[in-house]
C-alpha cells in the first residue's frame, strides 16, 4: 500500500490541496514538494526512527508530515511555546535521535541537539530541482504509528500518545459520515499542528482530496478576512477563539459558505451558542481528545437549537457510555466517567506502561472526564476529571459556576479553578473579565451568583483581569490560572497578617 498523499494525487492531481495566504497547491505540486524533503531524508531516517518537528503551522511542516509517512517514520510534533528543558525532555523521553527545526531556529536547535541527536533545518532539506522520486519508499501499513502527539501536560508531565493511520483513518472516516463532504471543502486550520485537531485536519483533507486554508497561528482579523475572501466550508476553533471571533466581527454577517464551525477542546458556555443561533453561525459542538484522533462525539447546527451544549452522539464506529468508580454502566441522565471504545482509540502511551494500563482497560479508554448521557443518547460534559474541585468533601464542577457568573451581563470570560487551602482542602477561586464600558465589584458578582449557586461553590477568591493565561492551542491555561491566583492569595494573606484586616 502506498502512503495517502500518493494514492490522492493520481486520484486528483489538480484538485487544490493546500492555500497559505496568497499562495495555491494542487496535489501533483504538493506531492512533487513532498518528494523534495523525502529523497533526503530517506538516507539518513530509517522506518519506524522517531523524528521531531519544531516547526510553525507553514508549508514545511505539512511536507514533512506527508514525507515521513513516505518514507516510513514516525513523526513526534512539538509545541513551539514549550522551554528549552520541557522540549529536551519530551526529545528524550520520544528517543527522537533526528530533531527537524524551522530556518530561525539556530539558536534554539543548537541547545536542542546533542546527546546522540542530530540537527537538522528545514531548509537544508528541500531542493526541488534536485528532488528524487526514486529513493527508498517505506511499505504504507495502516497500524504504523503515524505520531507521538503529546498532551497538553496543564497539570504533571505530558503522555506521548501513539496514534496510528489506523486511528486516523477511522476518525476521517466517522467524521465524514456525520459532517458530510463535498468536492469543494476548504477546511480553515488555524490550530497548532503539533495539537492533534491540527494534524487531523490535514490527514483528513488529504483522504477527502479537499484543501486545507492553513493559518500560522489565531489572529482574529486574518481569520476574519479568510472567511470572508476565501469560501471556507469549515472551520475548527477552541471556545476563546470563538468568541475572540464573534467580538472581533461584531454584528456583521457570517459568509454562507460556512457549512461547519466545529467547537471543540473545551466545554462551551451556554451564551456562545445563543450568539452563533443569533448570526445564523452552523456551529457543531465536538467532544473529543488527542487519546481518541480527535473527534469522539458532535453535534449538528440542526440540532443545537434544541440542545445548546450537548455533544451529540457518538460518532459512527466510536461507542461511548458512562460508569461509576466501580466500572459499573450507569443509566441515562448518571453522571460518572465517559468511557470511550472504538478503532479511534490510541495504541497507548508511549514508554509509560503504567499510565497505559490506567486509561486502556478492556478495550476502552477511560477519559477521565465527567459527563452523562440523555435520554436520546446525546453526551453531555459535565467536567474534565482533573478541573473538578474537592472543597471541604464537596465536589464542585467549575463549569457550573462559570456558566452562573458568565450570566451576569458584564461579565465577558470567567475561569474557575480550586487552589489549595489548609483548612478545606480546596478552595473556589475564580479570575473575571469584565466588560470595560461597565463597572463590576466583586461583592456585587458574589451576590449575583449566590442566587443559583450554593454557597460553598461561591468563589472565595476573585480577581479581575483584562485576559486570561491560554495554552499553545488556544485553550484556557488552568494551571496557570491557579498558579496565578494562588500566589495571589497567599499574598492577600500576608497583608492581611500585616495590616490586620480581614481578607475579602
Amino acid at each position: 500500500m502506498e502512503d495517502w498523499l500518493s494514492v490522492r494525487t493520481r486520484a486528483s492531481p489538480h484538485a487544490s490541496a493546500l492555500i497559505i495566504g496568497e499562495q495555491e497547491w494542487s496535489y501533483a505540486e504538493l506531492n512533487d514538494l513532498v518528494d523534495a524533503y523525502a529523497s533526503p531524508l530517506a538516507t539518513q531516517v530509517q522506518p519506524g526512527q522517531h523524528v521531531g518537528v519544531l516547526i510553525p503551522n507553514n508549508l514545511a511542516f505539512v511536507c514533512l508530515m506527508h514525507a515521513l509517512a513516505r518514507i516510513g517514520a514516525v513523526l513526534v510534533p512539538l509545541n513551539l511555546r514549550l522551554t528549552n528543558h520541557e522540549l529536551t525532555w519530551q526529545l528524550d523521553h520520544s528517543n527522537c535521535t533526528l530533531l527537524v527545526t524551522a530556518d530561525d531556529m539556530d539558536e534554539r536547535g543548537s541547545i536542542l541537539a546533542g546527546q546522540g541527536r542530530r540537527l537538522l533545518y528545514a531548509r537544508d532539506l528541500i531542493d526541488t530541482l534536485n528532488a528524487r522520486d526514486d529513493f527508498p519508499k517505506s511499505i504504507f501499513r495502516l497500524d504504523n504509528p503515524q505520531a507521538i502527539v503529546f498532551t497538553s501536560g496543564t497539570t504533571g508531565r505530558p503522555k506521548g500518545a501513539v496514534l496510528t493511520f489506523a486511528n486516523h483513518f477511522w476518525s476521517a472516516t466517522s467524521s465524514a459520515f456525520r459532517l458530510g463532504v463535498l468536492k469543494d471543502d476548504r477546511w480553515l486550520s488555524c490550530l497548532p499542528l503539533y495539537h492533534v485537531g491540527g494534524l487531523a485536519v490535514i490527514l483528513r483533507s488529504c483522504l477527502y482530496g479537499t484543501a486545507v486554508v492553513l493559518h500560522d497561528r489565531f489572529d482574529e482579523q486574518a481569520i476574519s478576512n479568510s472567511l470572508d475572501s476565501q469560501a471556507i466550508t469549515l472551520i475548527s476553533l477552541v471556545p476563546t477563539m470563538a468568541l475572540r471571533l464573534l467580538d472581533f466581527r461584531g454584528d456583521r454577517p457570517w459568509p454562507s459558505s460556512l457549512r461547519h464551525l466545529l467547537l471543540g477542546g473545551a466545554a462551551a458556555p451556554p451564551n456562545l451558542f445563543k450568539r452563533c443561533q443569533d448570526l445564523d453561525i452552523p456551529i457543531s459542538a465536538t467532544y473529543g481528545l488527542t487519546e481518541a484522533a480527535s473527534q469522539v462525539a458532535t453535534m449538528l447546527p440542526q440540532q443545537i437549537r434544541s440542545k445548546p451544549g450537548s455533544a451529540g452522539k457518538p460518532l459512527l464506529f466510536t461507542s461511548v457510555d458512562i460508569v461509576n468508580d466501580q466500572d459499573q454502566r450507569l443509566p441515562a441522565g448518571s453522571v460518572g466517567e465517559i468511557r470511550v471504545s472504538g478503532p479511534t482509540v490510541m495504541a497507548g502511551y508511549y514508554q509509560d506502561e503504567q499510565a497505559t494500563e490506567e486509561i486502556l482497560r478492556d478495550g476502552h479508554l477511560y477519559t477521565g472526564d465527567i459527563g452523562y448521557l440523555d435520554d436520546e443518547g446525546d453526551l453531555w460534559l459535565v467536567q474534565r476529571r482533573s478541573d473538578i474541585i474537592i472543597s471541604g468533601g464537596e465536589n464542585v464542577y467549575p463549569s457550573e459556576v462559570e456558566n452562573v457568573l458568565l450570566q451576569h451581563p458584564s461579565v465577558v470570560a470567567v475561569c474557575v479553578v480550586g487552589i489549595s487551602d489548609p483548612q478545606w482542602g480546596q478552595r473556589v477561586a475564580a479570575m473575571v473579565i469584565q466588560n470595560c464600558s461597565k463597572s463590576l465589584t466583586k461583592n456585587e458578582l458574589l451576590e449575583f451568583g449566590r442566587k443559583n449557586l450554593a454557597g460553598y461553590k461561591l468563589p472565595r477568591v476573585l480577581h479581575f483581569v483584562d485576559q486570561l493565561p491560554l495554552t499553545a492551542s488556544g485553550k484556557i491555561h488552568r494551571q496557570l490560572v491557579a498558579e496565578q491566583l494562588q500566589q495571589r492569595s497567599h499574598q492577600a494573606a500576608s497583608d492581611e497578617k500585616v495590616a490586620g484586616t480581614p481578607l475579602e
